[in-house]
């Protein structure tokens, strides 16, 4: 109640650091004796702090609520102060115009574009008003309409707010206006406009905007953004770009490679893009010489006198990841040149292993190419070190024969596509040793080769007597995936595994490794490999020692001996272990070093590993899939390098006893 001495009205803000607590004296420090005033307080709504405020203030409403607006929005962001902010502008001055489109940026912004009245150009301070209100810095620029009522006028911005907001959330916007704080509402038929639409609605207004030229600078910006379209052929500058692949494995690993012509160093970066995801790959990609594009362009007036200075390292090799994000939206490399304009290539990936890619990539390049070591060190490994590994997955099981009646641990065999032919000779030699004669025997394919095996197993289960199980192998992409997913097909607790290109070098192999295996407890324990001539392939893990080449009878003596790890080609093994591993790592391109790196690491879990010489198994060495031998040369390397890069080979030099084995 306004008393006959009171000479001043007033509103303030009292922040506290609790809602409950309840002031009861208000005291203003002025010249003189400090003046205090008791109250009794009372909580209310915004809502009805604005009614209040309207009746008490009278004329001088608007310049109160932008004031106190003001202080508001100065404070620490909070989305009870936003909601207030929206809520006194509104009651002071109602809405001011509307939004008619909302678009999304490339870079996060939201555009808009519509109509209002007292719209200042410029930047500024912005609430976005929506479910969560929120801070945003306003780039806003008016331009001629001859559709507004009088005094209004057309205008066109963007907001960059302190987080992600989305466009079809935003219900209004609170910003500065030449005369104090106003609302303008989203229509209710507003248009929202996606990523690769919004630049063209920037451009249709851009040479009519009339702004501050920061202001102006960021609707340029916007502008120039990716629409789906490729520009880099269109730039009145010697710069061209051409992709020859792109790859993208698990979800958010690219591996691209193409050329990228820039004789007189226009461009500034170069970036993979994916709306508001980037990554920069020009500062560590790998250059390869492309004599190619040196002679497609050579007559071409714009480069022939830059191709003076000699060189062609116009080729690229580079892999990123783009985390997060939405993977549906468009792919693009964008290219920002010295003088600030970008150019765009869109991009359309072929989804695949990071395995696939980087061998089609290795094929792709000269095995004499000078910088093939750079591109394996600083490209192909790395990606593979950081893809994720998709673990097979057990599809199908079908029993042919008795299998759950058998007795003993089962034998798990990966049937590869190269060893399809093997498999009946190999089902005859388990049929004609009395100890794997009545073993539980389950034959792992890939899902692909399942239902064409079914009927030629069941007739070889029947022929030999076998107890067979058939499984389906998905997500398998090479013996040791079959293994796996066979393993993880049965319940027993302990497993023989067996590679189908190995076959037994005389019979009673089974009993021995199983009998060894169960006495040693929680133990892994592998026989010598040997080709088919007789000479060691595996004869123990080993940092100096060496039995590779010797023939089985300088091998065949020895005791049973600890080895780093075992093979796990032919084994005998606690399933559980093998599992709670994590099974066989990814990012391989071969099957040797895969297979040392799970030894090594069930070694390092306390899972002990042997090497029992006087079983022996024969076969050819793993086939690979990769072709030639200066391909095989490759991946042998690349696998290396990643079996170093995780830490795993030199407990192959620390858990391996010195002496090595005794006769």
């Amino acid at each position: 109640m306004s008393l006959p001495t009171a000479t001043h009205g007033f509103a303030a803000l009292l922040p506290t650091n609790s809602a409950d607590i309840a002031f009861a004296t208000v005291q203003f420090e002025l010249e003189g004796a400090p003046k205090r005033y008791v109250f009794t307080p009372r909580t209310v709504s915004v809502n009805e702090a604005a009614a209040l405020l309207a009746e008490l203030c009278g004329s001088r409403l608007a310049a109160t609520i932008d004031a106190l607006a003001d202080l508001l929005i100065a404070a620490p962001s909070d989305p009870h102060r936003l909601s207030a902010i929206v809520t006194l502008v509104k009651a002071a001055h109602g809405s001011n115009g509307f939004i008619e489109l909302l678009g999304e940026g490339q870079h996060g912004e939201t555009f808009i574009q519509g109509w209002a009245h007292d719209v200042m150009p410029g930047m500024g301070p912005a609430v976005a008003d929506g479910e969560r209100p929120s801070v945003a810095e306003s780039a806003i620029a008016v331009y001629a309409r001859q559709d507004l009522p009088q005094g209004a006028s057309a205008f066109a911005g963007l907001l960059n707010a302190d987080g992600a907001i989305s466009p079809g959330g935003i219900e209004g916007l609170v910003w500065r206006g030449r005369h104090g704080w106003r609302h303008v509402a989203v229509h209710e038929r507003k248009l929202i406009a996606g990523p690769l639409e919004t630049p063209g609605h920037v451009r249709s207004v851009l040479l009519r905007a009339n702004s501050t030229p920061q202001a102006l600078l960021r609707l340029r910006a916007a502008a120039n953004s990716f629409d789906g379209t490729e520009t880099v052929s269109s730039l009145p500058l010697p710069v061209r770009m051409g992709v020859d692949g792109v790859f993208q494995v698990d979800g958010a690993g690219f591996l691209v490679s193409g050329w990228l012509l820039d004789p007189d160093g226009h461009v500034q970066s170069v970036k993979l893009r994916r709306h508001n995801r980037e990554a920069r790959f020009d500062d560590s990609w790998s250059r390869l010489d492309r004599t190619d594009v040196t002679d497609a362009f050579a007559e071409h007036p714009a480069f022939s006198r830059a191709f003076g200075h000699g060189g062609h390292r116009h080729g690229f090799v580079a892999h990123a990841r783009l985390p997060g994000g939405d993977p549906s939206s468009a792919l693009y490399l964008e290219l920002t040149l010295r003088d600030t304009r970008r150019a765009f290539m869109p991009l359309s990936p072929l989804r695949t292993s990071a395995r696939l890619a980087a061998v089609r990539q290795l094929r792709a390049i000269d095995p004499s190419e000078w910088a093939l070591p750079e591109v394996m060190d600083r490209q192909i490994v790395p990606l593979l070190c950081t893809s994720q590994r998709v673990s097979p997955t057990v599809e199908a099981v079908v029993d042919p024969g008795p299998f759950e009646a058998a007795a003993g641990p089962p034998i798990v065999i990966s049937v590869g596509e190269n060893d399809e032919d093997g498999i009946a000779p190999l089902l005859g030699l388990l049929a004609i040793d009395p100890e794997t004669k009545h073993a539980p025997i389950a034959l792992v394919v890939p899902s692909e080769r399942f239902h064409r095996q079914v009927d030629r197993i069941r007739k070889l289960a029947a022929f030999y007597g076998l107890s067979l199980r058939l499984v389906s192998a998905g997500e398998a992409n090479d013996a040791y995936d079959l293994l796996e997913a066979g393993a993880r097909a049965l319940s027993s607790d302990t497993v023989v595994l067996l590679s189908a290109s190995l076959v037994p070098h005389k019979p009673g192999w089974y009993r021995k490794l199983v009998d060894t295996q169960a006495a040693l407890k929680n133990s892994i324990v592998s026989p010598t490999l040997a080709y088919e001539d007789c000479s060691v392939r595996w004869a123990g893990t080993w940092p100096a020692l060496r039995y590779e080449g010797y023939p089985i009878s300088a091998v065949t003596g020895f005791e049973l001996t600890a080895v780093a790890a075992a093979s796990l080609e032919c084994c005998v093994m606690p399933r559980e272990a093998l599992l709670e591993a994590g099974g066989f790592a990814g990012g391989y391109l071969g099957s040797r070093e895969k297979g040392l790196d799970l030894g090594l690491r069930l070694s390092r879990g306390g899972v002990a590993s042997y090497w029992l010489p006087s079983v022996q198994m024969l076969g050819s060495d793993e086939t690979s899939s990769t072709g030639t031998s200066a391909m095989g040369a490759l991946v042998e390397s690349i696998d290396r390098k990643i079996l170093d890069a995780r830490g795993t080979a030199e407990l192959a030099g620390k858990e391996n006893p010195s002496e090595g084995p005794r006769t």
